[in-house]
């Protein structure tokens, strides 16, 4: 039901303005922000006018950019987030398409539709896309915790369904064609595969690597903290002992473990050579996250327990690691199989001739 002096600017858009005239007869709007904030500010308006009261001449706060609201989130970013060095290209593409608008004049609407032509135009997967909102989001929640915006729009924008159970790998096959290519054209970075393929640690984890956190002697890798905010674990087989030695003996010992040949900077990722790589050897459809699946696939296919799999990788459930389980041993075969013929029909069934149907005499 409508009420009376409140009303929405931009339908759906969750902000709530208020409409009302004052002593003087003068009609005055104000931007309240929610709905309730609205229909308890028109009631306070409404009331002030009654008894005569002077109101204040400007209602409205100086206009915030959402530039503003950006700066504030990659600040936050830097202080809080592992994802930081991402987030940064991200924002910035954000202040190209939004920072110039008032931040509560944005409605989740506009919001998608500019995402969304953006993902279009760009081929973004569902989870690229639920990044850039994220961060959106992210802007307005930290804008209403310093009372510069009083509403998120960004939560209203539809979050895009992300396909978990895509499962990728390499075959042995494919495995020959890439190694062959990075071995002719990027030849020092073989140990970054051969780690990938026989750890299944996820790229970020991967390559934040430090020398304090590899174990030659127990054959492990003590990470402190994941993507999952919780400290794993990882065994080493010895084609994974065998690519550290090769990359410690290049260097001094210290710092990360994967740097630069050339500059001597830490390495973020294998980007300015492994894609290049995986097309140059004719493997479509793959990326790095999908050496992973590989590691996790290769277990499966060779008997490993989903339970242990899922410890390897650091799930906290095996609702991620199910995605693996049709690659392994399936006992359901054997289960279906404890039912017999002679299960379903009793030795006095009997076949009406007429209707082939055969008739089951219960004892």
């Amino acid at each position: 039901m409508k009420q009376r002096g409140i009303f929405e600017k931009h339908t759906g858009s969750g902000i709530w303005w208020i409409c009302y005239f004052d002593q003087f007869g003068k009609k005055r709007r104000e931007k309240a922000g929610t709905k309730s904030v609205a229909i308890k500010l028109y009631g306070k308006r409404k009331q002030q006018v009654l008894e005569g009261k002077k109101l204040p001449e400007n209602f409205r706060k100086p206009s915030v950019k959402l530039s503003q609201l950006l700066d504030d989130a990659l600040a936050y970013s830097k202080r809080n987030k592992r994802s930081y060095k991402t987030d940064i290209p991200r924002i910035a593409s954000l202040k190209d398409w939004f920072g110039s608008h008032p931040a509560e004049e944005l409605t989740p609407k506009e919001i998608e539709n500019v995402l969304g032509r953006a993902a279009d135009k760009e081929k973004w997967a569902p989870s690229t896309f639920n990044h850039y909102r994220s961060l959106m989001s992210l802007c307005y929640r930290l804008g209403i915790l310093n009372r510069k915006v009083t509403s998120n729009p960004a939560r209203s924008v539809t979050h895009r369904r992300e396909d978990n159970n895509r499962v990728r790998f390499l075959t042995e096959e494919e495995e020959k064609k890439l190694r062959k290519v990075i071995e002719g054209k990027w030849s020092l970075h073989v140990p970054e595969l051969d780690l990938a393929i026989n750890t299944g640690l996820r790229k970020g984890s991967q390559y934040s690597l430090t020398w304090d956190m590899v174990d030659f002697r127990g054959r492990m890798l003590n990470i402190p903290r994941t993507k999952n905010e919780e400290p794993v674990h990882v065994p080493l087989n010895d084609a994974a002992v065998a690519a550290l030695r090769v990359v410690h003996a290049r260097g001094d010992g210290k710092g990360r473990v994967f740097q630069s040949e050339k500059t001597g900077e830490p390495l973020e990722n294998g980007r300015h050579w492994f894609d290049d790589a995986a097309i140059e050897a004719g493997i479509k459809n793959f990326r790095w996250h999908d050496l992973r699946h590989t590691f996790a696939s290769r277990l499966r296919m060779k008997g490993a327990p989903l339970e242990d799999i899922a410890d390897l990788l650091g799930h906290k459930s095996l609702t991620m690691t199910r995605r693996y389980a049709h690659l392994g041993p399936n006992k359901l075969h054997a289960v279906v199989s404890l039912l017999k013929p002679s299960d379903t029909t009793s030795d006095t069934g009997e076949r009406d001739a007429s209707s082939g149907i055969t008739q089951v005499v219960v004892q």
